[in-house]
């Protein structure tokens, strides 16, 4: 499982450009699958997102793929976590990808 950070940079002011393509490049996250939530990092510092089911090499690739990562809008920070606990709604999550 991975959490990816999504914090603005240097191109912040450009977000409006690129967000409808942000967008679908999210729904096309949840779409495949991969996504398991997104939100905004608050207070308005970017976002982050909640994936599983692929390869370290396939989230970061699809990550590298973001319009806001592709045009720096953001940067994107990933860790890889290895759920041990989880409540009971969760423990889809200990099941390795």
């Amino acid at each position: 499982m991975f959490v990816t950070f999504l914090k603005f940079a240097g191109n912040r002011a450009a977000a409006p450009d690129y967000l409808a393509a942000h967008n679908d490049w999210l729904a096309q996250g949840f779409d495949d699958g991969a996504f398991l939530c997104a939100g905004t990092l608050m207070p308005a510092a970017g976002g982050a997102i909640l994936a599983r089911g692929e390869s370290r090499a396939e989230h970061d690739a699809r990550i590298a793929t973001d319009p806001f990562v592709v045009q720096g809008v953001v940067v994107a920070e990933t860790h890889e976590i290895d759920p041990k606990k989880t409540a009971p709604a969760l423990d889809f999550l200990k099941v390795s990808a």
